[in-house]
């Protein structure tokens, strides 16, 4: 993926939003029965929805900025306009004039008034947090403002998930280039060109990607892990630490990378491993090449559960139920992805804990979501004494509604440090 010029960047990323604002608002609204939609924010205490509708050029909320969208009807549709100081770029219009209104919050009221809605939808969650940006303060100021419409509101956070986790077709036109670029720079990170043996830390290489993110202007949104597992020498494995600590790599490890950039407000989140070559190898073990095809078993029977309607727990049950009785050993903690890492929607178990989620847990899949298979494959390796060794994969991929595509394909073989000629 070529690396545009930032002010090209920030008009496609604006591209992008009023897409999703012009066609998903609406769809949304109207799906969950709602007349008036308003988002509150304030400076440096975003809601997380509302910094998804900023132009790029826009850091930030400025002072306080509360957004609002207004169902008028099939031929009038949504309109929107911020209650603001300022325009939000041509997002949405500004609707209030301090010199004629002094008091924000009492326009907001003559406003929302004038409208007459039946129910009106704020961001409060008590399972999402990417659904719950309305703080206590805003929320109470809000009522009072609305006055004797106040009884109409109604703590919802179906739009809010639903604005977050679904992609429309701009997003899938770009997000495949996005990925390619994200696995590139994952896959050089491990061969050669990053990782001399016996001389590379685990610390060396996540500092090695930091760089390369800023050098690409690429967004890393959380900072990159890199561990090791190798064969135990009269102690405790080395390797499937919770924290990983840093080690210096050497020949004969099993390489592990978590991985997360971003680019025009899209995220990926991938995992990925390789092995590092001892002197006179030109493969990898058979016991770590099995362990791969495990893990990749596991995701096929992950993704096979896919279907428009069934909540995360009970993709996460049948999932670990085809799992074990294939012999594999499974750990899954997948979960939606799009203009957050962890996004919002139902997640499907958590590494810690593979019984069900009350709350995450039994939100339903839906249609035109993108998600990150996250997961892991325990597997006995003969090389290393029979050694249980964590084989965990990351990949991004897209849900229509009927079948389930990794956005740009998946690790199928362990990379090899350093990479051997094609047989």
């Amino acid at each position: 993926m070529a690396t545009p010029m930032l002010r090209q960047r920030a008009e496609a990323q604006d591209r992008l939003v009023r897409a999703r604002l012009d066609q998903l608002v609406p769809q949304l609204m109207r799906r969950h029965g709602v007349d008036m939609w308003i988002v509150v924010a304030r400076e440096y205490a975003e809601d997380p929805v509302l910094r998804t509708m900023l132009p790029a050029t826009w850091m930030s909320a400025r002072r306080r900025m509360v957004l609002v969208f207004h169902d008028a009807g099939p031929e009038r549709g949504v309109e929107r306009f911020a209650v603001a100081r300022y325009p939000v770029g041509d997002f949405f219009a500004a609707a209030w004039d301090p010199e004629t209104q002094p008091d924000q919050w009492a326009r907001l009221g003559e406003l929302v008034r004038a409208r007459d809605p039946k129910k009106i939808a704020v961001n409060i969650s008590d399972e999402t947090g990417l659904a719950d940006g309305l703080t206590v303060s805003q929320h109470r100021q809000l009522l009072a403002a609305l006055g004797p419409l106040a009884d109409r509101v109604v703590s919802h956070d179906t739009l809010a998930i639903g604005w977050l986790e679904t992609r429309t077709p701009e997003d899938m036109a770009v997000y495949p280039a996005i990925m390619r670029a994200a696995h590139e720079l994952l896959e050089e990170g491990l061969s050669e060109r990053a990782i001399v043996p016996g001389v590379t830390t685990t610390a060396d290489l996540v500092w090695w990607y930091r760089e390369q993110l800023a050098a690409r202007k690429m967004d890393g949104w959380c900072q990159p892990s890199v561990s090791i597992q190798r064969p135990a020498k009269g102690g405790p494995a080395i390797g499937n630490q919770t924290v990983p600590r840093v080690d210096t790599i050497e020949p004969g490890d099993l390489v592990h990378v978590d991985f997360c950039a971003g680019y025009l407000g899209l995220k990926t989140d991938t995992q990925q491993l390789a092995y590092v070559l001892r002197p006179g190898e030109t493969a990898a073990p058979a016991g770590l090449v099995a362990g791969m095809a495990a893990a990749n078993r596991l995701q096929d029977i992950v993704v096979r559960h896919y279907r428009a309607g069934i909540t995360g727990n009970a993709l996460l049950a049948a999932a670990r139920k085809d799992a074990l009785a294939a012999g594999l050993t499974p750990i899954i903690y997948s979960h939606p992805i799009g203009q957050h890492g962890h996004g919002a929607g139902p997640w499907i178990g958590r590494w810690e804990n593979q019984a069900p989620l009350a709350g995450l847990g039994d939100y339903r899949i839906n249609a035109n979501t993108a998600w990150s298979i996250e997961l892991a494959a325990m597997h006995k390796v003969p090389e290393w004494g029979g050694q249980e060794v964590r084989f965990a994969l990351e990949v991004d991929g897209f849900f229509d509604g009927n079948s389930f595509r990794w956005i740009d394909g998946r690790q199928t073989r362990l990379h090899l440090i350093p990479r051997q000629p094609a047989p």
